[in-house]
């Protein structure tokens, strides 16, 4: 994800994931989220033209999306509304400060 302001920007992925960074390689920070995944977070100059441009789904149980929420809540976060699909999915869209797209979807 490639980020404008990295210190509002880690602030914002560590209330997202629920936790700090997994790992720093360089000026990247990552957050594991999968066996073989990682979400990167990136404020290089080099980036600067990719900034807000990105976006991912991530799978999720209804619980986990209910604890998301409430973080979301008790620190500010704005989000879309949730939706639930016809095949009971449900599914809403976050925002990071520089409009980077991460949404969650729980299944029914």
């Amino acid at each position: 994800m490639c980020v404008s302001d990295l210190a509002r920007s880690l602030g914002w992925y560590e209330v997202f994931f629920g936790r700090e960074a997994d790992e720093v390689i360089g000026q990247e920070h990552l957050w594991r989220v999968g066996e073989n995944a990682h979400v990167v977070i990136d404020a290089r100059d080099v980036r600067a033209a990719r900034v807000g441009g990105s976006t991912i789904t991530f799978g999720v149980s209804g619980a986990e999306l209910s604890r998301a929420l409430a973080r979301f809540t008790e620190h500010g976060i704005a989000c879309g509304p949730v939706e639930t699909y016809a095949n009971g999915v449900r599914h809403v869209e976050v925002l990071d400060p520089d409009g980077n797209s991460l949404s969650l979807a729980a299944l029914p």
